[in-house]
């Protein structure tokens, strides 16, 4: 079970193992671009691309998918950032196993890769546990830790933890150690990242504001509030010790400065909205033209 382009990497690592898998379920087709075309999740696309059966019920709980697992008679389900609910009977029917992009229990829930970044954690890494009806509080039977880099965005380190995902997820379905429970008292937890999320508001420090940019490049995007009202993407920001008072935004010097409650950040790429991303001097140049 997997929708992202996450799951679909883990995907193709399980195709190239031991543990092919015989049906992969997905989400529904969704209105997707400037088009709004109706277009398949990555790891429909991918197990399609492969030659695997391919199901997305509206529900992954209802009768529908219910028989297309029964029908392949699964020594285990495996999921990965799926992003459906799944329910019992389902729950204990069969060895299902999940794949975490974080060093469960920190970072349960649906965004733990940019949620790492933007605390400025200087480690995360994947956990394969047990799926429960609590969100990611199951027993954890493999775990590896990886560095977060200082120049790491979303797209660098979820490349890194994809691959792990895979190889954990193949050695756990090798043979599985005795699962540990997880310490509650140490469980946080990784919201959806939201549209207030994505703002770059100059009231806070540029380090907090530069790993927003890195935790949401290149897949959701940061977005500055312009003076009129327009917002424009972020997709390369760097801190800079000192700059314009906080709030202000610098348009004088060779690239786009904010002034922020300390420090400031440089805009270092930007993508107007409906144009490509671009740099920020090449932004600047447009405006002063």
């Amino acid at each position: 079970m997997g929708t992202s382009e996450f799951a679909a990497s883990v995907l193709r690592r399980l195709v190239a193992s031991e543990h092919p898998p015989q049906l992969v379920i997905s989400r529904p087709d969704r209105p997707r671009g400037r088009g709004r075309k109706l277009t398949a999740p990555p790891a429909a696309e991918a197990a399609r691309e492969l030659g695997i059966r391919v199901a997305q019920p509206a529900s992954v709980n209802d009768d529908e998918a219910r028989d297309a697992i029964a029908a392949v008679r699964p020594e285990a389900v495996c999921v990965c950032a799926f992003g459906g609910l799944i329910q019992e009977p389902l729950l204990s029917a069969y060895r299902m196993l999940n794949v975490h992009p974080s060093l469960l229990p920190r970072w349960r829930g649906a965004a733990p890769i940019e949620r790492a970044i933007m605390a400025g954690d200087e480690r995360t890494g994947v956990s394969i546990m047990r799926v429960t009806a609590g969100l990611d509080s199951g027993p954890v039977y493999l775990g590896h830790g990886e560095p977060i880099e200082p120049a790491d965005n979303y797209g660098t380190l979820s490349a890194r933890l994809e691959h792990l995902g895979g190889d954990l997820l193949v050695r756990a379905l090798d043979g599985l150690p005795p699962p540990t429970e997880q310490d509650e008292s140490q469980a946080t937890y990784a919201e959806k990242i939201t549209a207030e999320d994505r703002r770059l508001d100059p009231s806070r420090t540029a380090t907090e504001l530069e790993r927003v940019v890195r935790a949401l490049t290149p897949h959701i995007g940061a977005q500055l509030q312009l003076d009129d009202g327009a917002l424009l993407g972020v997709r390369e920001a760097r801190v800079l010790p000192d700059g314009p008072a906080a709030g202000a935004l610098s348009l004088d010097g060779r690239r786009p400065v904010l002034g922020c409650s300390d420090g400031a950040l440089e805009l270092v790429v930007v993508h107007p909205a409906g144009r490509r991303p671009m740099s920020g001097e090449e932004w600047l140049r447009g405006l002063r033209r």
